[in-house]
């Protein structure tokens, strides 16, 4: 199942107080950058974040899933109706996830 655009523009709205969030879409489903970072994934409609130390730190009984078969485990972030809260939560782990690497 792919995320859904309806997802995607809700998740979007709710991130909507912070500047620099783009997406890109890969085989249906949706990487959420802030700032040129890859901050988040969109898959079966679901959000998910990189167990960095300041994600564990809010969301400490968080659940671990894959966003897809053989990927490493993410962070499934169930609080997406808390506008307040998702911009907290991304601008806490912006400083622990790294640029992406530049194509030679």
């Amino acid at each position: 199942m792919a995320t859904s655009k309806d997802y995607l523009n809700f998740i979007l709205d709710q991130l909507s107080g912070l500047d620099g969030i783009t997406h890109k879409q890969m085989m249906g489903e949706y990487i959420i950058y802030h700032n040129e970072k890859i901050s988040a994934y969109l898959c079966d409609d679901r959000l998910l974040i990189k167990p960095v130390a300041s994600a564990m730190r809010m969301l400490p009984d968080a659940k671990f899933e894959p966003p897809y078969d053989g990927a490493k485990d993410k962070i499934l972030v169930e609080n997406v109706d808390d506008r307040v809260f998702l911009t907290e939560l991304f601008k806490a782990i912006y400083d622990e996830l790294p640029f992406p690497k530049k194509k030679k």
